[in-house]
């Protein structure tokens, strides 16, 4: 992972266990896999799956999947908090395609440290609508 990450990842963790009174319920955060019609994945993080799902096959979500499209979302998994999430979205992009293509059909078995707090779930598209 590059030290920029690293470091600012470990502030934002460092910031959240530092307040455990400001700790709200946890939120809605996950963690998404996309192919692209090239075939390439494409790792993110949001609170709306739809929508982003939605805003990705539109070109609206991000440059790279604006020129690959369409997407189809092949797994995500339920994070938690927005640090939990970006966290999680760095390990995730940190593996190599083979893991990536792993975890993808590892299905809601948890694995590694790393995943302990954040639930995955298997999904496809049909029709342009994620469905579980």
């Amino acid at each position: 992972m590059h030290p920029t990450y690293k470091k600012m990842l470990k502030a934002l963790q460092g910031k959240e266990a530092a307040s455990p009174e400001k700790v709200k319920e946890p939120e809605d955060w996950a963690l998404y896999i996309l192919k692209c019609r090239d075939g390439s994945f494409y790792t993110g993080i949001t609170k709306d799956l739809e929508r982003r799902l939605k805003m990705h096959q539109d070109g609206k979500a991000s440059r790279y999947t604006r020129t690959r499209r369409p997407v189809e979302i092949l797994y995500h998994e339920k994070c938690g908090t927005r640090t939990q999430a970006l966290v999680r979205e760095c390990a995730v992009k940190e593996l190599s395609r083979k893991k990536k293509e792993e975890l993808v059909l590892s299905g809601p078995r948890k694995k590694g440290r790393a995943a302990k707090k954040c639930r995955k779930v298997r999904s496809r598209v049909v029709s342009g609508t994620a469905s579980d």
